[in-house]
């Protein structure tokens, strides 16, 4: 049986996945998919790309883009995620800051730089006509435990991070949630190290049709929402919500998708070229 070894947050996006490796159907084509959760997102995922810890990722659109052009030989070879993720800035509860605009200028917590959390304050800082060399600071906390801590102390200030995730802790009032800043692109893909695609193709391509095939008919799965609220401590009410305005898709990513991250991600000094679609997308066809 081969194996192959996959990693991703541990976040209701990826049920699906869970839900698979749950009825053994990748065991049934022959593939041993061992799944590995990242609480550290999607930089500490690309460094497992680039150490060979893992042959696949379910990871953010704009970080693998990013951490490609900077040398990781890995492709993306599907969309996972075609909507848009909703990051929600927050703040502590007992926190002095009360809008966005109150923390210019302040610290943000992120997992790790090259992280979403990380790219995503720079996405929030343009939005607000920040200055970006100025109004932007930043404390490596590692995770959401880690933010949670250092925003609790005071030697962070805000943290972004998707909104549904942090809803029970904008419940039981650890955090205030200040505001939200959507990704503007497809926020989840599949990324694969180039050593794998090139060598097995073939489990590839069958554990992209059995998850492809869970999330074309996930949100009709029944009692999927309910199953959401209780694996992932979530309201039913904000469950449904997500459902509500999230999409899977089952298609690779598009050039254009592909040069407006890389235009946005340029005019942010986060990437310092752009590249071709080639560089950054495998055709599996």
């Amino acid at each position: 049986m081969k194996t192959v070894r996959i990693g991703g947050v541990p976040e209701h996006f990826n049920l699906a996945w869970y839900l698979t490796l749950k009825s053994g159907a990748y065991k049934k084509q022959g593939i041993n998919l061992r799944w590995k959760d990242y609480f550290g997102g999607t930089g500490q995922m690309c460094k497992a790309l680039r150490e060979k810890e893992i042959d696949l990722a379910v990871i953010l659109t704009e970080g693998i883009i990013k951490d490609i052009i900077e040398g990781n030989p890995s492709k993306i070879v599907q969309v996972f995620v075609s909507t848009p993720l909703v990051w929600g800035i927050h703040v502590a509860y007992n926190s002095k800051y009360n809008s966005i605009e109150d923390i210019r200028g302040a610290k943000a917590a992120i997992s790790r730089f090259g992280s979403g959390s990380h790219l995503m304050a720079y996405i929030n800082a343009k939005n607000n006509n920040w200055n970006l060399d100025t109004d932007l600071n930043f404390e490596v906390v590692k995770n959401l435990n880690g933010a949670v801590e250092h925003l609790s102390k005071g030697t962070a200030d805000y943290f972004l991070w998707e909104k549904f995730t942090t809803k029970p802790l904008v419940d039981d009032q650890t955090f205030r949630r200040i505001g939200d800043c959507p990704s503007p692109w497809p926020c989840f893909v599949i990324a694969v190290r180039e050593e794998f695609l090139e060598n097995d193709k073939d489990s590839l391509k069958t554990i992209l049709d059995i998850i492809n095939t869970t999330t074309v008919e996930f949100k009709h799965i029944p009692s999927i929402d309910t199953t959401i609220a209780n694996r992932y401590d979530q309201r039913i009410d904000d469950v449904k919500e997500w459902l509500n305005i999230t999409e899977w898709s089952q298609s690779n990513i598009d050039k254009n998708t592909i040069s407006n991250v890389q235009d946005q991600l340029l005019t942010l000094n986060i990437i310092s070229e752009k590249v071709d679609y080639t560089r950054l997308v495998a055709d599996l066809t």
